[in-house]
């Protein structure tokens, strides 16, 4: 495990000085899912809510978070992203619940990491999506926001083992 780099030798947080790392291409993967009930989910799919179409919006909202990482995250440094991919699985309807999965993947030309960029664009289609249908369905629940995979920089690759 590496050590924390967001505090100083007196424990107080700061902002990590990135200006002796490389500029390398970079990307993190990361997914989060909503369930909810079968009733919404049909809706959502069928284009049947009355806000709109839900996964447009939510990929619109992912993107749109993606950018304003540093805004949310204290420490996070505003970064120059290349390409901000959103994509939604249905996973349809099981033991009487419904579930729409986001996968959003991040990328950036960069002297530090696109992972936190990607969690937070999961968790913009998902909140959107919590939003756009909160009128007909209030126990919807968000869960399994996690990082898939990141690539590039002095750590390189890392992804996450199954069952992990």
């Amino acid at each position: 495990m590496g050590e924390l780099t967001h505090f100083d030798d007196r424990g107080r947080a700061r902002m990590v000085d990135v200006t002796a790392k490389d500029e390398t291409a970079r990307v993190a993967i990361a997914r989060g899912t909503i369930t909810m009930l079968p009733e919404t989910y049909e809706r959502i799919i069928s284009g049947k809510i009355k806000k709109g179409d839900v996964l447009a919006v939510a990929d619109v909202a992912a993107v749109m978070a993606a950018k304003r990482t540093p805004d949310l995250i204290p420490m996070c440094h505003p970064i120059q992203l290349t390409g901000v991919k959103v994509e939604f699985e249905e996973m349809g309807i099981t033991d009487g619940l419904a579930s729409i999965t986001v996968t959003v993947t991040a990328r950036c030309a960069g002297q530090t990491g696109v992972e936190m960029e990607a969690l937070t664009a999961v968790s913009g289609a998902l909140l959107t999506i919590y939003d756009m249908c909160k009128a007909i369905d209030r126990g919807m629940r968000i869960t399994d926001i996690e990082l898939l995979e990141k690539d590039g920089g002095k750590s390189g690759h890392w992804q996450r083992k199954a069952g992990e």
